[in-house]
């Protein structure tokens, strides 16, 4: 299956994840600020990442790119979601830019896997939240760097079970 993972990041923290997943789940990172087009419609599982900025914002170069998403066939795709936030500075707005992309994709004809439970995190309020559980992996640097790589670990052996 050929799988492609794209992502925005400003201060290297999401690039940092993506690098990670790619090396585990052998799938080239792009940056979206690349406009990668041509590799959204050749990819079968298709990984998107993004942090969340201001009160809720997508990661600027996202912004930029974020109506793409309607010109992609997304029929057959298989698609996951991981965003990067701050629960304690942004309580209310938490990885609301992951919840975005959700959002975009969601009516699509695409699958979407990789939820995970939000119980473990400490917020108030996140778009990215459905029914108590996030659309797709939370990666708190700011406040939990210590469980990153963890839950990392998990997410990525729940992608491989649901695919």
């Amino acid at each position: 299956m050929k799988t492609a993972i794209i992502y925005g990041s400003t201060t290297g923290n999401t690039k940092m994840i993506a690098d990670i997943l790619s090396s585990q789940l052998s799938a080239e990172a792009f940056d979206v600020s690349t406009k990668p087009t041509e590799v959204l419609d050749n990819a079968e599982f298709i990984l998107l990442g993004t942090s969340t900025w201001g009160c809720g914002d997508l990661q600027d170069d996202w912004e930029d790119y974020i109506e793409t998403i309607d010109t992609i066939n997304w029929e057959g795709k298989t698609v996951a979601l991981f965003g990067l936030g701050d629960s304690s500075s942004y309580s209310d707005t938490f990885v609301d830019g992951m919840g975005v992309l959700y959002q975009k994709l969601k009516d699509k004809p695409c699958r979407i896997i990789g939820f995970t439970k939000s119980d473990s995190y400490d917020f108030d309020s996140s778009i990215a939240c459905i029914d108590d559980k996030f659309c797709g992996l939370v990666i708190d640097e700011d406040n939990e760097s210590n469980m990153t790589n963890e839950r990392i670990n998990n997410w990525v052996k729940q992608l491989q079970s649901e695919l």
